[in-house]
């Protein structure tokens, strides 16, 4: 199933025995580009800090009623230590996170990968794995490949030829919370056109740009299939976008 990070930023997030808030914003590893933090925001009940929670916690999406619900409790989530807001997230704090909630370092098991994600790993564990050996200095560093999708919402994308807009949305593939793909503004170049880039196609994040590169011309992004914001993004759409851009069809790459 896929789904809009905008849509669903605001959700309720509902735990075994009540509402414990609604969901802020979500941070991505962007080696496997996989939403490995859901931010909620929990109100009055907690305030200064943000309380990351794994997305394995989720055990329910309910569209119709815009809610998420969870396999923790409201006390589980309040007695998890909080990110200050303030401060990037260190693989030390997300260390202590995981052994709060007794759940596995996901830097150590690299999952299956879809090829988009592929695409974008690289051999980093060893050092990933290094960052949180206790007494080191790395493992009090931040994560470096954690990120904000709020912050990343209006970086600009370049195309091999081109500018081709910003950055307005992420569509997360809720089986695993993947980004399956980045909704794009193309703005003063293309005035009302809304298209959608596979990460498969995703080249470099410069981030001190502010900047994405694709692996695509800007007469590939003219000429794909229009996006309508509105409608659902069926399988039928998606298997159109990825022949117009010679892509593995969504059948081929889950294979």
């Amino acid at each position: 199933m896929l789904q809009s990070a905008n849509d669903l930023k605001g959700f309720d997030i509902i735990g075994v025995d009540s509402k414990i808030g609604n969901i802020e914003e979500f941070y991505f590893d962007d080696q496997d580009l996989v939403v490995r933090y859901v931010v909620a925001n929990t109100g009055n009940w907690l305030t200064g800090k943000q309380n990351l929670i794994s997305p394995v916690f989720v055990t329910h999406l309910d569209r119709d009623k815009r809610e998420i619900r969870l396999s923790l409790t409201k006390d589980q989530v309040e007695k998890c230590p909080g990110v200050d807001k303030h401060k990037p997230v260190s693989r030390q704090m997300e260390k202590i996170v995981s052994d709060y909630y007794g759940s596995r370092y996901y830097w150590d098991e690299r999952p299956n990968l879809s090829p988009g994600q592929l695409a974008h790993a690289n051999a980093t564990s060893a050092m990933v794995r290094s960052a949180i050996e206790p007494g080191t200095s790395a493992a009090l560093e931040p994560n470096v490949h954690l990120r904000s999708m709020q912050e990343i919402s209006r970086y600009a994308i370049t195309a091999t030829d081109g500018d081709l807009g910003q950055v307005e949305d992420f569509f997360l593939e809720m089986d695993d919370w993947s980004i399956r793909y980045i909704g794009v503004d193309t703005g003063n170049w293309l005035p009302g056109k809304h298209v959608l880039i596979s990460s498969m196609s995703l080249g470099q994040f410069n981030w001190s740009e502010r900047t994405i590169t694709v692996d695509l011309t800007r007469s590939q992004i003219e000429t794909s299939p229009d996006y309508d914001k509105v409608t659902e993004v069926s399988r039928e759409y998606q298997t159109r976008l990825h022949k117009h851009y010679g892509l593995q069809t969504i059948t081929e790459a889950a294979h």
